[in-house]
């Protein structure tokens, strides 16, 4: 099921080089699938997403059928459940919180001779949320996208999940929409909703960005669509690695494991890496134990046969070279005095510290975003944020004064790159302050 294996050697061990080897992309029926699924909707609008829908969903629909009526969002909420409904709030309101402290304001600053520079802050006007509805209802993914963009200043959020035997997403989706305030919510998935965010239908206006996670056809689609629309990462199977010292309790860590080969794709990477042979031992064992308790082991054995590993270093900074080498998703630190270890993190999308820190606590409740780099992009991008938002504008407010006394620098710049045109623009007010132009 799960190998236990040493670091380093040389070859690096094959499990330890496929986990490494998750960053190759899509497969090419993926992209050649999504393609045309992403040209039939340009083409022909919502038309082809309801076949689409048909066919990958198996739920026949219609354009008008398309939009979440307002009393059916109304009455998921009502109907949901009272428990589970107060923990969407209060899991509202620390993530709201976490990501108002994230809010960057304009600025203006005199740079003397009377000229203003500056960076103007604006919401983006229309965001597309892609919130997974087919194996599991990921009403977290819904939180953790639409709270920082309602937190930004947003003026239009479209909600899409894929639709149920009825024609509508997920109730419980529903519900927390509502709960939100949101009121644009259509019963559409895949590599079909990604293609009418995008380029817009009959029926559903386009967006400026589309954010979300998703299957490898949803994924496929936003790489395709990058550049009409903006897109905040490429969300991909989810990844866990587990430091532990000889502290580390092997059920907490076993759990934890476990919880990540749980999403059900068949890649998830679930990497435990420890200093101590005898609890890479203990580990394995805790997690077959666990396993054998716990639905949908079948889709988890092939997760951790592929993707799992328990990794034993001989001491902490090769497992933190390990760490920064994989890049994960999430890093949880199970050791004696894991602050000390932080700095040495340099490559993670999260990190949470010490036993009482399971990735479950930062997925649901704590107010950090779960919308986090994967497949090695934590080397340079980070988890979701109200950034992802936002547009900055760069302000330029010169003067005469300072235009005279710093132009020849900037047409000789000019000229150094053979921008003639560049120069002259300069060069014409230079002379207009000599001849008495304007």
């Amino acid at each position: 099921m799960i190998e236990i294996i040493d670091y380093p050697t040389e070859p690096i061990a094959p499990k330890l080089a496929s986990i490494l080897d998750r960053r190759s992309g899509f497969p090419a029926e993926v992209e050649d699938a999504v393609a045309r699924i992403l040209a039939d909707v340009r083409a022909r609008g919502d038309q082809a997403v309801c076949e689409s829908t048909q066919e990958f969903d198996g739920v026949a629909t219609k354009p008008d059928e398309f939009k979440v009526p307002h009393a059916d969002l109304e009455r998921a909420a009502s109907c949901m459940d009272p428990n589970l409904k107060r923990a969407l709030r209060e899991a509202s309101d620390n993530i709201r919180r976490f990501h108002e402290r994230q809010l960057e304001n304009s600025w203006f600053v005199e740079d003397g001779d009377g000229v203003i520079l500056g960076k103007k802050v604006t919401p983006i006007r229309r965001v597309g949320l892609c919130v997974p509805g087919g194996q599991a209802p990921l009403i977290s993914s819904l939180l953790m996208t639409a709270l920082p963009a309602q937190v930004a200043g947003v003026e239009e959020i479209c909600a899409v999940s894929p639709p149920r035997v009825g024609r509508l997403p997920h109730p419980d989706i529903l519900g927390a929409a509502h709960l939100l305030g949101l009121t644009e919510v259509f019963g559409i998935g895949g590599a079909q909703a990604v293609g009418a965010l995008a380029y817009g239908t009959e029926t559903v206006a386009a967006v400026d960005k589309i954010v979300g996670p998703g299957n490898a056809y949803t994924v496929a689609a936003k790489k395709q669509v990058y550049g009409i629309v903006g897109i905040e990462m490429l969300p991909g199977p989810s990844e866990v690695v587990v430091l532990a010292d000889e502290s580390g309790n092997p059920r907490y860590i076993a759990a934890d494991l476990l919880a990540q080969a749980e999403h059900g794709s068949g890649l998830e990477a679930t990497v435990c890496i420890t200093t101590k042979a005898e609890l890479a031992v203990a580990v394995r064992d805790e997690m077959k134990s666990q396993l054998e308790a716990l639905p949908g082991g079948e889709r988890m054995k092939v997760a951790l046969n592929s993707y799992g590993a328990i990794v034993v270093v001989p001491e902490m900074e090769t497992g933190l070279e390990l760490v920064n080498r994989l890049a994960p998703e999430h890093v949880e630190l199970m050791v004696d005095e894991p602050w000390i270890y932080l700095e040495g993190i340099k490559n993670a999308g999260a990190v949470f510290l010490g036993a009482a820190s399971p990735e479950p606590v930062g997925d649901y409740y704590a107010g950090t975003n779960h919308v986090l780099p994967t497949n090695g992009a934590a080397r340079y991008s980070s988890s979701l944020s109200v950034a992802d938002f936002v547009k900055t504008t760069s302000i330029v407010a010169y003067t005469q004064q300072r235009l005279e006394r710093v132009g020849d620098s900037i047409v000789r710049l000019a000229r150094a790159e053979n921008l003639e045109a560049h120069a002259a623009s300069v060069q014409i007010r230079l002379n207009g302050a000599t001849d008495g132009s304007t």
